[in-house]
């Protein structure tokens, strides 16, 4: 069932004849579970055609480097695998996703494009609206609840758009069907770029190397269901309680495959609603985080056209820091510093040299990453700059809806005003002394150890 909520005409092109339905694939990279690419296969059924499906590659997506182009074939090359299983041609072409959807619409009778939230993915639609020359239409597929569904302004906090967001969910979380395909497109002549080897397709690209492949993470959406099948089995339950915990490891580890679009958030969130045996409560921590949490983040870059940016701050945030700017930092590092984890506080150091390997970190680690480089910088929008470029560096899920909400609820974002303090005011504050009072944190820095030696 696709909810007409999720599709979205962009432009006022007249229906036309085609070779093909073209679905331009861009954010929700799979071939399982995609309501954008099941909306265009029926509607090519329809119109006795086939289906071509268009990713577009460019060397150059702003603050993307190596690690994170090697993870986005991992998965791309399997789904393009899996697309022909399904009689679907998927074309890999290395440009501009705007030029190259425009210049394979040429053909289309019809383009199907999914959906993105940051400033870079919604320009490249709207120009794709623009200049295609047949009718363009927008299927969501990243999200639970479209975003204007869920709320048509920007939310203050969870609080506020939980209770929208749980009205709604009766309606959403309904399981996606598969569509059978009546023509395939496997026969087309259609040049693109072979990523069957992703490392010679990889040796190719014109990107940023200092940021090395991560052998953590294997891209890909088989990947993630393994993930999701023994974080249900063997970590579901415990989820409620102890998640919160850098020394145990109850994480699912699924950001990396949702911020790629490997997996379908609807799929993982019918998947634990409906896992046998498990307890009530975890469930709803765990559905918490994917659906309230999440889109609150999509609604925050959606709605804030300054999420990446310090003035995206609730205005008694941006108040306090500025009332205490100039105080005295018993700690002021450089990012030179911060990158080479050469600060005084082992835990901070062990939470960075994790993310810098693996290409990610525990949860509540990260907010207290975040918490710190506010407290040890020369100003609050130096912080913000910071901690942003670290973060879109180095973790395989940054330049996302949830790496943006994450940063700015470091310094006082979807968050209320606390006791006043030294440098952060009133915005919330953590220290390393409440990490050990709550968590093993040798045990903690023990792990990352055998992931990450120190140099």
């Amino acid at each position: 069932m696709i909810q007409p909520e999720r599709i979205q005409r962009l432009n006022d092109e007249w229906p036309r004849d085609g070779k093909y339905v073209l679905y331009w694939m861009q954010a929700s990279q799979r071939a399982e579970w995609n309501h954008a690419l099941e909306h265009a296969i029926a509607e090519a059924n329809q119109r006795n055609l086939p289906v071509v499906v268009l990713f577009a590659l460019s060397d150059a997506y702003p603050e993307a480097n190596l690690r994170h182009y090697a993870f986005l074939l991992e998965g791309l090359s399997e789904t393009q695998v899996a697309l022909r299983e399904r009689g679907i041609q998927l074309v890999v072409r290395r440009e501009s996703p705007e030029r190259a959807a425009v210049a394979m619409a040429e053909d289309a009778s019809l383009l199907v494009a999914d959906r993105g939230y940051t400033r870079i993915q919604r320009q490249w639609r709207a120009h794709v609206a623009k200049y295609a020359p047949c009718p363009v239409v927008q299927v969501e597929s990243d999200a639970v609840v479209p975003v204007e569904t869920a709320s048509d302004k920007e939310e203050y906090a969870a609080a506020t758009i939980r209770r929208k967001l749980q009205r709604q969910l009766k309606s959403f979380l309904v399981p996606l069907a598969e569509t059978p395909l009546r023509r395939d497109s496997l026969g087309l002549t259609l040049d693109g770029f072979d990523i069957s080897d992703v490392d010679a397709a990889l040796a190719k690209l014109d990107v940023d190397r200092r940021v090395p492949r991560q052998g953590f993470y294997l891209g890909g959406t088989l990947q993630a269901k393994v993930r999701l099948d023994r974080f249900i089995a063997e970590k579901l339950d415990a989820y409620a309680d102890t998640r919160g915990d850098p020394s145990l490891g109850i994480e699912s580890h699924l950001s990396p495959y949702l911020h790629f679009g490997q997996i379908s958030p609807l799929y993982v969130a019918l998947r634990v609603r409906d896992a046998p045996g498990k307890r009530q409560e975890a469930k709803d921590a765990f559905l918490e985080e994917l659906i309230v949490r999440r889109e609150l983040s999509i609604n925050f870059v959606h709605y804030n056209p300054h999420y990446d940016r310090f003035r995206c701050l609730p205005a008694w945030a941006r108040a306090t820091l500025a009332k205490h700017g100039r105080d005295g930092r018993e700690y002021a590092y450089s990012r030179r510093q911060l990158e080479a984890c050469r600060t005084h506080d082992p835990y901070w150091n062990a939470a960075m040299r994790e993310m810098a390997v693996t290409g990610k970190m525990h949860n509540y680690m990260r907010m207290y990453w975040g918490k710190k480089i506010l407290e040890w910088s020369r100003s609050p929008e130096r912080a913000f700059k910071t901690a942003l470029a670290l973060n879109n560096k180095w973790f395989l899920d940054g330049r996302d809806p949830n790496s943006y909400a994450g940063v700015a609820w470091c310094f006082g974002k979807h968050d209320r005003p606390w006791g006043e303090r030294p440098v952060f005011g009133t915005v919330r504050y953590m220290n390393a002394a409440g990490l050990k009072r709550k968590f093993d944190m040798e045990a903690y820095m023990r792990q990352v150890d055998s992931l990450a030696p120190r140099s």
